[in-house]
Formats: C-alpha cells, sequence, structure tokens
C-alpha cells in the first residue's frame, strides 16, 4: 500500500465518478476529517451514501472505509511530526518567508520525501532490479532535465564498480542506445509525474528491443509505469511555490542510494576493487608509476 495515502487519493481523482471525487477532495482539503469522523458523518459532510464512501476506500486498495482511516491517520501523524521537529505550523513555503524559515520548511518537505520514500519501498522490485544490473550486460539510464541529474548520479555510481552503463540527456540519442539493447540488458527510466514523453519512449523502444525496463516516477498509475516490467516508486509532493524539482528529486536520489547498495551487497567482494581504484585515480597528487 501507498505510504502516503494522500498522494494515492490525490492521484485516484481523474478516474473517480463526481460523488466518489467529492469524498476525495474533502479528505484532501482537510484530512484531520478522516481521523475524526466515522464514515456515516463523511457521507453526510459529501453530501453522498455510506456505499459511496466505502466504494471509495474499496478503489485505492483498502478493504473499507476503516483501513482507509488508518492510513490517513499515520500520514497526519507523520506530517505534523515533520512540522514539530522543525518548529513549523506549515511546510507550504510563502513568498515572504524569511530565510531560516525557508530552510526549515524545505528540509522539512525533504526529509519527509525520504521517509515516505523508504517507507513505501518494495522490497521484491528493488531486489529484482538490483540483481538484474548485477548480471546486465549492458544498463541505459533515461531521464531529462531534473531526472537527468538523477540518472546521472546513478550512472557515476555503477560506472565506480565496473558496470557498463550509460545516459545521454539527448533523447534523439537515448532512443538510437534504446534500440540496441536485448535480453540480458536494463533499460532504467526516471520521471517524478512519468509522462515525460521522450523518456516513455526510450522506456518503450528498450523493452521492446528485449531489456527490462524500469521506472522510477512517483505516479503508479502513470504512462511511464504501465511501459515499465518492473516500477519503483519514489512519494514527493512538491510545494505550490516551486521554482525547480525540490522534493521530488531528494525522493529519487534516496531511492538510487538504496538501489545502488543493494547492487554492491548482491555484487559482493569483486566491488572493493573497482571501487578502490576509482578513489585511488582520483586521489590528489598521485602519480602513475
Amino acid at each position: 500500500m501507498d505510504a502516503d495515502v494522500l498522494a494515492l487519493v490525490r492521484r485516484s481523482v481523474p478516474r473517480l465518478s463526481a460523488a466518489e471525487a467529492r469524498v476525495a477532495e474533502t479528505i484532501l482539503g482537510d484530512p484531520t476529517l478522516v481521523v475524526d469522523l466515522a464514515i456515516n458523518d463523511l457521507a453526510q459532510l459529501c453530501s453522498t451514501s455510506l456505499s459511496t464512501v466505502a466504494r471509495f476506500a474499496q478503489s485505492l486498495g483498502f478493504s473499507g472505509y476503516r483501513e482507509l482511516r488508518v492510513a490517513v491517520a499515520r500520514t497526519v501523524t507523520l506530517a505534523q511530526a515533520q512540522q514539530a521537529r522543525f518548529s513549523l505550523d506549515t511546510t507550504a513555503i510563502d513568498p515572504e518567508d524569511e530565510p531560516a524559515t525557508v530552510a526549515a520548511k524545505l528540509a522539512a518537505q525533504e526529509v519527509d520525501a525520504i521517509e515516505k520514500t523508504a517507507l513505501g519501498l518494495d522490497a521484491v522490485a528493488l531486489d529484482r532490479v538490483a540483481l538484474a544490473v548485477v548480471a546486465a550486460r549492458h544498463i541505459d539510464l533515461f531521464g531529462q532535465a531534473a531526472s537527468s541529474l538523477t540518472a546521472q548520479d546513478l550512472q557515476q555510481k555503477l560506472a565506480r564498480i565496473g558496470c557498463s552503463v550509460a545516459h545521454s540527456p539527448d533523447p534523439h540519442l537515448a532512443l538510437t542506445t534504446a534500440s540496441l539493447r536485448g535480453p540480458g540488458d536494463v533499460a532504467i527510466a526516471f520521471s517524478h509525474g512519468g509522462e515525460t514523453r521522450e523518456v516513455v519512449r526510450a522506456l518503450e523502444v528498450a523493452r521492446d528491443a528485449g531489456a527490462l525496463a524500469v521506472a522510477i516516477t512517483s505516479a503508479a498509475d502513470s504512462t511511464l509505469a504501465r511501459a515499465a516490467d518492473v516500477v519503483l516508486l519514489t512519494h514527493a509532493h512538491e510545494s505550490p511555490f516551486r521554482m525547480a524539482a525540490m522534493s521530488s528529486r531528494i525522493a529519487q536520489l534516496a531511492l538510487v542510494d538504496i538501489l545502488f547498495v543493494r547492487v554492491v551487497q548482491h555484487r559482493g567482494e569483486p566491488v572493493v576493487i573497482p571501487l578502490q581504484l576509482t578513489h585511488d585515480a582520483a586521489a590528489p597528487g598521485r602519480r602513475r608509476r
């Protein structure tokens, strides 16, 4: 189940009936209502029936309203804990915030993204990807804009342990390399919203060529997720006052770190030598003999 049930509710809105959408919008407007209200009270507030509220909960994957209520309470408690940790009433950034307040709010948002990504991690899917990377003849990484930075980070990590890995921010070159993949190769695509057209297309081409297609995204029902053999989900909600990818980038980087550690664990002792060689090569003042 999604570690952040509110993100799950938010993604569900486009496919809901009008009555169910009212329930979703009420929950998103004030999540504490679900914690405080019984099912009949929430139904009355949303001008709908008990069966509609129950059906809404089941559409999200819960057994019923009670399980949804517990999940929302857990999410609300975690959010409140983050705010309390940084002495904040809200983590929403206001244009008039002072530097110290901006720093605290961003820290709270990013810690929240890391925690939710770690708590919501599908361990089976993670190890499937890690083992595939260990055995891969070649790994292609796809990502545009901020997600390209995450792809570059994973490329640098995998290259240090001797993997054959490539990433190109040029979407045309990405398609070229994707078309040359085959069985035994791995393609990993990054997109927070899962709808970046160039990234989706590159992953589709690599999968059709025979590579294991992996999506790293926050949107489980996105086009990118549907194009993948394996999906690893991040959990991040960007502030409305957003100048660039922030929490989403941090969540992706956290997941990359987790994946890389699992790859190293599965590779075992052989990674020690390339890690030492790459460290020594970059050491200042070192001379070749």
